[in-house]
């Protein structure tokens, strides 16, 4: 398994909030991202690792 293909671990999902509203997530499993929609942000997921920081994060059109 390359690190490209590890999977992401749903279950991270109960302990993750977004760090700037401290709000749910949700799981975008084709886009591989996190959502806020409270923030409308979206959190990168890389080799399986939720990247939490607003930096990184791409904003949503909507």
């Amino acid at each position: 398994m390359t690190p490209e293909t590890i999977p992401f671990d749903r279950r991270m999902l109960e302990a993750l909030v977004c760090p700037l509203t401290r709000g749910p997530l949700s799981y975008d499993a084709d886009a591989q991202e996190l959502v806020s929609k409270t923030a409308k942000l979206a959190y990168p997921i890389r080799n399986g690792i939720p990247i939490m920081l607003a930096d990184e994060a791409r904003a949503l059109d909507n």
